[in-house]
């Protein structure tokens, strides 16, 4: 459900502030509809065609290092921008760092800044309740209706027909000029972060077969792995994993998830600390979104990084693991 900013964004302001979760009208519905198809199946499609294509093609160092580097910038500006600097305000920046981290989680493809601080917002305060818009938790009891609440969270939401009204979850960055004219230039970014590893391996190769090469692993096969790993925080997380601190919800920690995602797998840890920049309460807890706002305020572009006290994690602790 990553809706076309310009429309969505007027609909959703056209909403009542009292209304905070409503069902979007029927051509926006179709609206909604197409773009999740488009979202969900286009890095698909192509990623199968990528690697369909490794007997001719074959993919080298190159490839690979576009694949990563553009996984990790794109999903910094997930984690530590769309989630921690927007969703949660978990520290303050400048305004070049503002726009850096905005455009880079655009690139991610996973929806305009606004609708996903909405989404997610909304999702705290509704963790594991009705009106969660992706909570697996809410399809029944059974094998079946489990695996239905997995699939449920991980892709379906996006089909729904339910808009999360930004005046309600997202009202600072609606009146924020900067972010709502970023937010309107969205398929913009997601065109920038696909011509970027096209023309890095176009120029390095000296081959449009070079250039097919870059689009498709730091492009296409980059936003497929992007989209899914953050979903599985959605789904996976909300039912597996391991559990350190009391939570209202039933969010968990899977440390082989918060490696591929740069830190989100601690999901028991951010629901306990939801405003806090570090999501990694253990040494051992890996966390590259948080060792980046670390950097930013060793350098003095990020002030005001909020983590929670030791007293505040022992006084909702269960497990010391």
């Amino acid at each position: 459900m990553q809706p076309n900013t310009t429309k969505e964004l007027e609909f959703s302001t056209a909403l009542t502030p009292r209304s905070r979760i409503t069902l979007a009208n029927k051509e926006l519905q179709n609206q909604q509809r197409y773009i999740a198809r488009t979202t969900v199946l286009i890095p698909f499609l192509g990623s199968v065609l990528a690697i369909g294509l490794l007997p001719l093609l074959g993919i080298g160092l190159i490839e690979l290092s576009l694949l990563v580097s553009m996984y990790i910038l794109t999903g910094l500006g997930i984690t530590v921008g769309f989630h921690r600097y927007f969703a949660h305000r978990a520290f303050k920046s400048n305004k070049v760092i503002e726009i850096t981290l905005a455009i880079l989680g655009s690139m991610a493809a996973q929806g305009p800044v606004i609708f996903w601080v909405a989404t997610h917002r909304c999702h705290h305060q509704y963790s594991d309740q009705p009106n969660d818009p992706h909570s697996p938790r809410l399809h029944g009891n059974g094998i079946y209706n489990q695996l239905r609440g997995l699939c449920y969270a991980h892709i379906g939401w996006l089909f729904e027909s339910l808009i999360v009204n930004p005046l309600i979850f997202a009202k600072d960055l609606v009146h924020n000029p900067t972010i709502v004219k970023i937010n309107q230039l969205y398929l913009i970014w997601i065109i920038l972060g696909l011509a970027i590893p096209t023309a890095i391996e176009g120029i390095l190769t000296g081959s449009s077969i070079g250039a097919f090469q870059g689009f498709m692993w730091g492009g296409i096969v980059r936003i497929f792995l992007s989209h899914h790993t953050t979903w599985c925080i959605n789904s996976i997380t909300h039912v597996f994993g391991r559990y350190r601190f009391e939570n209202a919800d039933q969010s968990g920690n899977i440390i082989w998830l918060a490696i591929i995602t740069l830190g989100e797998g601690w999901h028991n840890n951010h629901h306990a600390f939801p405003n806090s920049a570090k999501f990694g309460m253990k040494w051992w807890q890996f966390d590259l979104g948080y060792w980046v706002i670390r950097s930013l305020e060793v350098t003095g572009m990020a002030w005001d990084v909020k983590s929670p006290t030791p007293g505040m994690i022992q006084a909702k602790q269960i497990t010391s693991v």
